[in-house]
């Protein structure tokens, strides 16, 4: 889960897209139905909003440095309440406006200021928050490759979910619908996607261990 940019940790960061991971799929998965359904149909605009999903503007962002485009895409999981699907509270605390009482938890986060590019709800549905030629506030402390401060240069994107419940066949198909657009756009981000836990390590876990990114390079190709 996204949170405080003080509530990360440094790290070398990896590409774990790129590696064997033991931890992603432990039973047997037929991935030829999945493979073999249509992806979304995505386009980056010039100005960096997909073209065919939900925009839902978050205030949350500021300017990436001068000259400095995505090269790299960062993958988390959020739910809010921690655990709870499809209640409608994750785009109001990208969008600053939880509320407090509507759960205990709330109250710990609500004056926090952070923001995903993209959120891939349990249904495959795309929301967008912020432009990929923004700098959302999706990382916090964070190296990759040995180059700090990860919001600079990545873009990040939210699945709903928890670290220890399996992804939906729909998130992965949209997840990759969006990596197909962005590679298109930004091909420097081609072959650099990790985990929050990679590039922050101590501290975060997300996508965590059910994050299949087996699968995820089986749809891709």
């Amino acid at each position: 889960m996204s949170s405080s940019p003080a509530d990360k940790m440094d790290g070398t960061g990896s590409d774990p897209a790129n590696e064997a991971r033991s931890d992603s799929a432990t039973l047997p998965v037929d991935f030829s139905q999945i493979s073999s359904c249509q992806l979304p149909d995505l386009t980056v605009q010039a100005d960096g909003w997909l073209r065919g999903v939900h925009h839902c503007p978050s205030p949350n962002f500021n300017q990436r440095p001068p000259a400095m485009m995505p090269r790299l895409v960062v993958i988390h999981n959020i739910s809010l309440p921690p655990g709870q699907f499809g209640t409608g509270d994750i785009p109001a605390f990208f969008q600053n406006r939880l509320q407090q009482d509507k759960h205990p938890y709330f109250e710990t986060i609500a004056d926090l200021q952070v923001s995903a590019h993209l959120l891939i709800e349990r249904t495959g549905h795309l929301i967008q928050f912020v432009s990929l030629n923004e700098r959302a506030w999706h990382a916090g402390l964070s190296s990759y490759q040995g180059q700090p401060n990860c919001n600079d240069y990545s873009i990040g994107i939210e699945l709903e979910g928890t670290d220890d419940l399996p992804f939906t066949d729909e998130q992965y198909r949209a997840l990759a619908g969006c990596l197909e657009a962005i590679h298109q756009a930004y091909p420097q981000t081609r072959g650099h996607l990790t985990g929050h836990s990679d590039i922050a390590p101590g501290r975060k876990t997300d996508p965590g261990p059910c994050f299949d990114w087996i699968r995820l390079r089986f749809i891709m190709s």
